[in-house]
């Protein structure tokens, strides 16, 4: 008789009850365009072979309003990267069940913001077009500007919560053989995905710490490098990100969170970056604590 292949069983840590999958987007108009015949005028000039050299223009010239657009929506890209880790190629993102409602509040004002952002710039399209067309001249074509309802659906903020599936849970129809390598498969990928989350995590504290502690340096006049606040924030933020990311009760990632936050401590009480700027003492302690954190960090070959 022959032996059943049996389905192997998950040796990776589960995380589906942990951690969730979030995808976001933020689309915005470019307000930039090519400009077919001012390209053929560019090589023909210069007799240049066809396609060497194109003309693209800013169709609103400089557009205060909508460079805020821009300019917020990468800023929340950037927020949003802080505040999860990388899962898939497609850009989809590991969200912390423990992260999840501080990333819904964050990500919902800022959502609000960006909307009201739109706005403005809606408000001023049409006078807009008028400018834009003294500055550009014969480069000017009213056919390329979208009517302003057109033009809303290309502003657009989207979050989406998708479950996280256990690496075991792996259903499909075909042989006993079948199902056991393709779970094995899926398994390798999914505790790869795992791995590169958290290394993500590590990468980010090294790179943190390393800029923190190079700014606590103190030259031989006992001068201080300037100190900002972004890194020692986000060092804090960081510091926070290895309680609510340790979706896998990683020993070490916990170890490593319990000794910074002794780093950022003195007397019991929370240190801030203006008690460490007037106190050469505490400057030098904070960065000899942070030093031997950044020893204790695990090798990512950086």
């Amino acid at each position: 008789m022959n032996e059943i292949l049996q389905t192997p069983q998950v040796t990776t840590p589960s995380i589906s009850s942990a951690a969730m999958i979030v995808d976001f987007n933020a689309s915005v108009w470019t307000a930039r365009k090519k400009d077919r015949k001012a390209s053929e005028d560019v090589t023909d000039a210069n007799h240049a072979d066809k396609g060497v050299a194109n003309v693209s223009k800013n169709l609103l010239g400089n557009c205060a309003e909508l460079d805020a657009v821009q300019k917020f929506a990468a800023n929340v890209r950037n927020r949003h990267y802080s505040m999860t880790m990388p899962w898939s190629d497609n850009g989809s993102r590991l969200l912390t069940t423990a992260q999840y409602f501080r990333y819904h509040e964050v990500m919902t004002d800022l959502q609000q913001e960006f909307y009201r952002l739109v706005e403005q710039f809606l408000q001023v399209y049409e006078w807009k077009i008028m400018e834009a067309q003294a500055k550009l001249g014969a480069l000017f074509n009213r056919d390329e500007y979208p009517t302003r309802a057109g033009l809303e659906s290309k502003f657009a903020f989207r979050m989406a919560y998708i479950p996280l599936p256990d690496s075991g849970d792996f259903r499909i129809d075909i042989g006993n053989e079948g199902m056991v390598q393709i779970q094995a498969q899926y398994e390798a990928q999914y505790a790869a995905q795992i791995k590169g989350a958290m290394n993500d995590v590590w990468k980010r504290l090294h790179d943190n710490l390393t800029t923190l502690v190079r700014q606590l340096d103190v030259d031989e006049k006992g001068k201080g490098n300037r100190l900002f606040d972004t890194v020692f924030d986000g060092a804090l933020a960081l510091t926070d990100m290895l309680r609510t990311c340790n979706v896998t009760g990683d020993s070490q990632m916990e170890a490593m969170r319990l000794k910074l936050e002794q780093a950022f401590t003195t007397n019991n009480q929370p240190v801030n970056l203006h008690q460490i700027k007037n106190s050469p003492t505490l400057r030098a302690n904070t960065q000899e604590k942070l030093t031997a954190a950044i020893a204790a960090l695990p090798s990512l070959d950086m």
